[in-house]
């Protein structure tokens, strides 16, 4: 098997375990404060592994959000969609900023996946969230760099192990 090859199993056991932190209950005191991991998580695939992690899974991804979390159809799906579009077409650039930088660009591609569910939120007549729609916003921008560096350490044993996590 050849050597730095990526590993659709870990991209795809990574955004799961995303997915799962997404809809896990938590007290309105601490759901306030709640990373948007799946944002995040895809930010980060888009970045590092474009050619397995694309808009479809975005669209996927986004659709499982809604479905678990009983959300209205299709507005997770849509804004992730847009937040991978993104993260695509700018991966290049992205990539190779200092971490700083590349912690604002997540705080803000987070910010465009926030207000797309907002704005679908006011359209449908649902209630927008209040503060803590930006408040998860800010704390996914502070859980970046220890988030990015999880998924690094599994996208770098991924790649020198062939997909094997032995």
């Amino acid at each position: 098997m050849s050597r730095n090859r990526a590993s659709p199993l870990t991209l795809w056991l990574s955004l799961l375990g995303a997915l799962a932190l997404a809809v896990l209950p938590l007290p309105p005191v601490l759901d306030a404060f709640w990373p948007p991991w799946v944002t995040m998580a895809l930010v980060y695939w888009g970045m590092m592994w474009p050619r397995l992690c694309g808009i479809l899974t975005a669209f996927v991804m986004g659709l499982a959000l809604d479905l678990l979390g009983g959300n209205l159809l299709g507005q997770h799906a849509l804004s992730l969609s847009v937040v991978s579009y993104l993260t695509l077409r700018f991966h290049l650039r992205i990539r190779i900023f200092p971490l700083w930088q590349l912690t604002m660009t997540a705080f803000m591609l987070l910010a465009i996946d926030a207000f797309l569910v907002f704005w679908a939120d006011g359209i449908a007549g649902l209630p927008t969230g209040g503060i803590g729609r930006w408040t998860q916003v800010l704390a996914g921008g502070l859980a970046w760099a220890p988030a990015m560096a999880l998924l690094d350490h599994l996208r770098m044993r991924s790649e020198n192990r062939g997909g094997r996590f032995a």
